[in-house]
């Protein structure tokens, strides 16, 4: 009853209030009556749909920086912080985050863009920073990854991969500073009271952060977002391992330099977290983070860095003290060779004593053992030793740091002269090998070999070796040691002129190096400070996607009694928090600068404050005209809808309508919300009018029906098809039905990305390219518009597809005999590398009982119980209606198990609409097979000059659109055409063939009549021809 009546007119009356949600109801009076008091209250709120004043008093009473009046936080693992946590992550992020990371132009920089909602945002944040809020995050994303994977099985839209952007966004923002570990560390020592707990969590943060459970999900994350979306995917830093890993280097140092020596707990803690960040793959990475971040603290990072190698354990002290030599040889060290004369080694003495320093100053501690020596032994003296390939400044380097232990130097020289000498390793190991081994053999203590037996016997096989180039460092060897130990004319001389060669010079010459040990770290701060573009990307957090932005303390500091942390060196500061400051006492150090009378009046060191950011509405010149209480996007369904039927506000009906699409899209496969309101939603975009004439009405409107439709497609189907005939709306309403309903079957069927210039969904930000813009009076003239809808614009697209191979194809029958033709063959690569990736197609699933049979069933109801002059069988909507079901047909596709129902159905309804396509006389001739030659002839000349008008024209040529659509839909299929629609194949291509003939092509709508005419012919014509005895034997 109620689809039969029609409201006309309604008075409210003066007693009715407006209407307002229960639950909205709830949660204000909840909150009017008294402050929230008790976790109790702020869970019942967040499980109450909230609204934005709401949230705002949950998150402050939960923020743990305030603190609430009792023992709650929510930092601190418990039932029911975790309870509170799921729902914010499970329930608000999803609803709210959108709407809290909007960000918006301000007055005085429109370039720099400042959050809509800054305290929220960070009381969210805040909240989730925690051991538990990783966890539940990391959770969150791995189901969401399963479901996103599942859903592109089934039909409907899926929003998981919205949720999982936002869950990228979140997570980055939550762990992107520098002292992240830090806080945590001080978070978990404050809160847990005993020693086991906290060694517990930990571990567990230890498992999130560093056994890349937030790298691997995030990574899974973002290639299914890739794999799930055909558009460009943003990136996040949290999934590129190398920069990941880089970031836990810059956590260690930071939380390194503002731990006090004594604190055991802490540096155990940090050292077994420094050891199990070397195991995910980048070890280079996060050492180097971890000494570039410790190295302006000047002396005290012989304290930080000793206390944080001593709890290690001895394979990854040895990992650490390996991927240093590795850091220094590439960053610190000289490459390669200079010249062949002995002053080479004086420019770079610096460098090599400043390296050999540190090397020294890292293992000085050593245990009893002198494990970290004994490494530095190997590292020279193995043939897999790791200094194989290095230049010969980190040999340098490690030869020195060893000159004061007299014990392993000696040990170092005789196990490589052996090596050098030994008659195997002459033969099968590789020359770069050899001559490494002369390298690290060359410095003075050689000199102490030289009338060893070792030493005779090494020169001896050297020259009996049969490479030139072993006996060519057997003699530079023999003629370098002689040169120190004898006397000239008794040094050793083999005559040739190999020994007088810049290469050989350049051996001898290392014998004359006298490299010294630099402790004081000066010289590698030096060469850090002159790039100082990379020590403030070291120092500065990232954003999500991986770009260092600028440290809020980093700012010029004043003239006069200056407090810097890298107050020696001039270095950026990193951003701290209030809560670490008492820890960094020991690292605070304090420079007195000479005031300049000449600069007293300059304002060069002076930053001034920046002014405010307003509104846009403060420019306006009338204050009466600020328009203070600006609403604000809506969340949930329900303000939706409320925001649409509020059409007396301007600004709320604008912005419910231009964000429908999206609210929807993204509630759709979160809670029921969507499914409760769909038809009541559908309704009011159906028939919505355009009272504030918007430019972007239309697009707006048909965007918000496509997303309800594809979010319920089973249930607004029917419902859409029920309403184009018999609801009550305008000729311009049912044609958005139309438009929405094909649209929506081309997105579920994959089309999204190819239609989105249709639907406005691919549009390009106004100020996206404003070099190519013309000015505002010349782009009102110039600027081309789309007004065809994008039904019409799609049908021409297809068919120029299915029509350009048949015309490629006669136009190469008629050029003349194959043998004479020069064909191209591709490559097998190139043919892959063209080939489009497969689409999940989920319109198949709902095709039939969704889309197709409610249209078609309506359609025979509607023709038995309507007058001809319905306002369905107009031109117009009749073409549109064509064109939708030949669309929707033709993005089902030809694997779709219910094609023959289909295509039974539609041929049957495009065979009865041949009459209402044509003139009378047309019709009077293709169905009189017993009327003379003549009177065809004169029947025939009348519809050529009755087939011009456009009122025929544009439904027969959306009826022969159709019939190609069909045909090219089931050209796979073409033996069932034959068997089973044998009749309707003949009577289509009569028909076609009386078309094309009595249609003139004067025109541009005759000539696609007549076009579209042949490409049924055609194909027509290839099923007859191929299964004719197939088709007789059934006639007959």
């Amino acid at each position: 009853m109620e689809d039969l009546l029609t409201a006309t007119k309604t008075t409210p009356q003066a007693n009715e209030t407006r209407f307002e949600p229960v639950q909205q109801r709830v949660t204000s009076k909840l909150i009017q009556r008294k402050s929230i008091s008790s976790p109790d209250d702020a869970l019942h709120i967040l499980r109450a749909q909230p609204d934005y004043r709401a949230l705002s008093e949950v998150l402050t009473y939960l923020d743990p920086a305030r603190g609430n009046g009792s023992d709650f936080n929510i930092k601190a693992p418990s039932p029911k912080a975790a309870q509170l946590i799921n729902e914010l992550i499970g329930t608000i992020l999803p609803t709210f985050w959108s709407a809290l990371n909007e960000t918006s132009l301000g007055r005085q920089n429109r370039a720099k863009a400042v959050q809509v909602y800054p305290v929220e945002r960070k009381l969210l944040l805040q909240c989730l920073r925690s051991v538990t809020g990783l966890g539940a995050i990391v959770a969150r994303l791995r189901s969401l990854i399963a479901s996103l994977d599942a859903s592109s099985a089934s039909p409907g839209v899926s929003n998981s991969s919205t949720i999982i952007a936002d869950l990228l966004t979140v997570l980055t923002d939550i762990i992107s500073q520098d002292d992240f570990l830090y806080v945590s560390w001080i978070d978990i020592t404050n809160l847990i009271p005993f020693q086991a707990q906290r060694l517990m969590l930990w571990k567990e943060l230890m498992t999130l952060v560093v056994s890349s459970k937030i790298l691997s999900v995030s990574a899974e994350a973002i290639d299914t977002l890739k794999r799930s979306s055909q558009g460009v995917v943003e990136e996040y830093w949290i999934g590129n391992g190398a920069v990941y890993a880089a970031w836990i280097g810059q956590n260690i140092a930071t939380m390194a330099s503002r731990l006090e020596p004594g604190q055991q707990e802490a540096w155990k803690s940090l050292a077994q977290l420094f050891g199990r960040s070397l195991s995910i793959g980048y070890v280079d990475q996060v050492v180097e983070n971890v000494y570039q971040g410790l190295l302006p603290t000047g002396e005290l990072f012989w304290v930080s860095f000793r206390c944080l190698i001593s709890f290690m354990v001895s394979h990854e002290q040895r990992n650490v003290l390996y991927s240093m030599l590795r850091i220094l040889s590439k960053q610190h060290l000289p490459p390669g060779r200079s010249s062949a004369d002995g002053t080479l080694w004086q420019g770079d003495a610096r460098e090599v004593g400043s390296a050999a320093g540190l090397i020294r100053g890292i293992v000085r501690d050593d245990n009893e053992k002198g494990l970290l020596k004994d490494e530095l032994v190997a590292w020279l003296t193995d043939t897999s030793g790791g200094v194989i390939g290095e230049d010969v400044g980190i040999r340098r380097a490690v030869v020195v740091s060893l000159k004061i232990d007299a014990g392993r130097l000696p040990s170092v020289l005789d196990k490589t002269m052996r090596q050098f000498g030994d008659k195997l390793y002459i033969k099968h190991a590789p020359i770069l090998h050899q001559e490494g081994y002369v390298h690290r053999s060359t410095p003075m203590y050689l000199s102490t070999l030289a009338r060893s037996s070792i030493h005779l016997s090494s020169i001896s096989n050297r020259l009996a070796a049969s490479s030139p180039r072993a006996r060519f460092l057997g003699m530079v060897v023999g003629v370098a040691i002689s040169e120190l130990i004898d006397k000239p004319e008794k040094r050793m001389t083999f005559g040739t002129d190999e020994l007088d060669n810049p290469d050989a010079r350049w051996y001898k010459s290392l014998t004359t190096v006298q490299d010294e040990v630099d402790e004081s770290l000066e010289t590698l701060r030096l060469l850090r400070g002159n790039d100082s573009k990379r020590v403030a990307k070291g120092s500065q957090p990232c954003n999500k996607k991986g770009q260092r932005v600028s440290a809020p303390n980093a700012t010029k500091a004043p003239k006069s009694g200056v407090i810097s942390r890298n107050s020696s060196v001039g270095l950026l500061a990193p951003t701290t928090s209030k809560a670490s400051s008492p820890s960094m006492s020991k690292s605070i150090s304090i420079e007195e600068i000479e005031d300049d009378e000449e600069d007293d009046v300059s304002s060069d060191d002076l930053i001034p404050y920046e002014k405010p950011d307003s509104d846009p509405e403060d420019e306006d010149e009338d204050p009466t005209l600020v328009q203070r209480n600006k609403p604000t996007a809506p969340v949930y369904i329900r303000d939706l809808i409320a925001g649409l039927r509020d059409t007396d506000n301007y600004d709320r009906h604008v912005l419910s309508l231009s964000t429908a699409h999206t609210l929807i899209r993204r509630k759709a496969s979160f809670g029921t919300e969507v499914l409760d309101h769909a038809e009541e939603l559908a309704t009011l975009l159906t028939g919505l009018s355009d009272k504030f004439d918007l430019e972007n009405f239309t697009k707006w409107r048909l965007q918000g029906m496509i997303a309800i439709l594809v979010s319920v497609p089973q249930k607004l189907g029917p419902w859409f098809a029920k309403t184009f005939f018999d609801g009550d709306y305008s000729m311009s309403q049912r044609a958005s039905v139309l438009n929405a309903l094909g649209m929506a079957a081309r997105e579920l069927a994959g089309y999204k990305t190819d239609d989105g210039a249709l639907t406005g969904a691919n549009n390009v930000p106004e100020n996206a390219f404003p070099s190519k813009k013309l000015p505002e009076k010349l782009h009102k003239i110039y600027a081309v518009e789309n007004t065809t809808s994008p039904i019409n614009a799609l049908a021409q697209s297809l068919e120029r597809t299915m029509i350009e191979p048949m015309a490629v194809s006669a136009a190469d029958n008629l050029s003349g005999p194959n043998a004479l033709k020069v064909r191209t063959f591709s490559s097998r690569m190139a043919v892959e590398k063209a080939r489009k990736p497969p689409i999940s197609n989920k319109l198949s699933k709902v095709v039939a009982e969704a889309f197709f049979f409610p249209l078609t069933g309506r359609w025979w109801v509607h023709m038995q119980t309507s007058t001809p002059t319905s306002s369905h069988r107009t031109p117009y909507l009749l073409s549109t209606y064509l064109k939708t079901l030949s669309l929707i047909l033709h993005a089902s596709g030809p694997s779709t198990p219910t094609l023959p129902q289909l295509t039974s159905e539609f041929w049957d309804l495009l065979l009865s609409l041949r009459v209402t396509s044509l003139p009378t006389t047309l019709t009077t001739t293709t169905t009189s097979s017993s009327s003379s030659s003549q009177q065809q002839k004169q029947q025939q000349q009348q519809i050529s000059h009755n087939t011009t008008t456009t009122t025929t024209t544009t439904v027969l040529e959306a009826l022969l659109f159709s019939l190609l659509t069909l045909l090219e839909t089931n050209t796979t299929n073409k033996r069932h055409l034959a068997e089973t629609h044998s009749k309707q194949l003949l009577e289509t291509r009569e028909w076609a063939g009386v078309v094309f003939e009595n249609t003139s092509g004067g025109d541009e709508e005759g000539e696609r009549v007549r076009m579209l005419a042949a490409s049924v012919l055609v194909r027509t014509g290839e099923v007859v021809e191929e299964f004719q005895r197939l088709m007789m034997g059934d006639l007959v």
